[in-house]
């Protein structure tokens, strides 16, 4: 009687204690958003869109207003200087615009190359990055993951160069599965602690965010198995691109929770938000035995 007797006023005292809070989020200024890559071996390209408010829907139509249209986008490699043409694509039946792409000129390791955008309200928009040598990995396997009947993750072994500053990021795309190549969360990483350093090291297996596919949402989520046959794309990134994708990454895998530390993305794009990066990209095949 007594514990029940003092149990009480500790409950009013906690629902006294309880209070709405509602937080009015002011409206950003609006920015241009480049989302733009350099790869070897392919036509330099980037979206081009507008930011918007924190809780504003995001769907076809949204991105297709948002969509920054009738730029001058010029690229510089230090050879040649290409004036990116406009087009539009079509992804799952809807018309996407904002889409810009080099005609004259290709990715090549070792050069820089400078963006520079002017928008039709008179923005300009800057920014640059250089084209890394290829690091290929020097070997992939698949092991099973303990306590798991045909699922496990992909390993590699890297032989990291004796210079301080190389930046990686890991894809991987299942034949017949995945539609393009995925990252997993923390895909990217630095050599600040393993310069010149051969290890070996695992990754799972990534998804498209909010996927409705049935591996993405049951016991095979995050896990490659038996059967599958898997290119990994590794690439040699420069380090405002791995800055770039670390930051955006913790975002998202701090995204809701109430304990995570606010911070911003940091971007290369002077006058503007998000990446202008590169990536030099070596290609593996793994086929996994049933």
């Amino acid at each position: 009687m007594k514990k029940i007797i003092f149990i009480i006023p500790v409950l009013f005292l906690a629902i006294a204690c309880e209070k709405d809070i509602s937080v009015d989020l002011p409206t950003p200024a609006s920015k241009v958003v480049v989302d733009g890559y350099v790869e070897n071996g392919l036509p330099p390209y980037l979206i081009l869109s507008r930011n918007s408010g924190y809780f504003q829907p995001v769907d076809s139509g949204s991105i297709n207003n948002n969509a920054e249209k009738g730029a001058v986008v010029i690229v510089n490699d230090g050879f040649a200087r290409d004036t990116m043409v406009e087009v539009d694509t079509i992804i799952n039946g809807y018309k996407i615009s904002g889409i810009y792409i080099a005609t004259k000129m290709f990715g090549i390791a070792g050069r820089n190359y400078s963006l520079n955008i002017s928008t039709t309200k008179g923005e300009l928009l800057s920014a640059s990055t250089k084209l890394q040598v290829a690091v290929p990995l020097d070997s992939l396997w698949f092991k099973i993951q303990e306590n798991k009947d045909s699922l496990g993750f992909i390993w590699a072994n890297l032989n990291d160069p004796d210079t301080l500053g190389n930046c990686y990021r890991w894809f991987a795309k299942r034949i017949t599965k995945d539609p393009f190549f995925i990252a997993p969360f923390g895909s990217v990483f630095e050599d600040k602690f393993i310069n010149g350093k051969k290890f070996d090291f695992a990754y799972n297996r990534g998804s498209i965010q909010n996927s409705t596919a049935e591996d993405d949402n049951n016991l095979e989520s995050g896990f490659f198995k038996k059967g599958d046959t898997v290119i990994v794309k590794f690439c040699a990134i420069d380090h405002s691109t791995f800055e770039f994708w670390r930051d955006a990454e913790n975002q998202l895998g701090n995204n809701g929770s109430p304990f995570a530390v606010p911070s911003n993305v940091k971007s290369n794009i002077k006058g503007g938000l998000g990446i202008w990066a590169s990536y030099n990209a070596s290609l593996d095949t793994i086929y996994i035995p049933r």
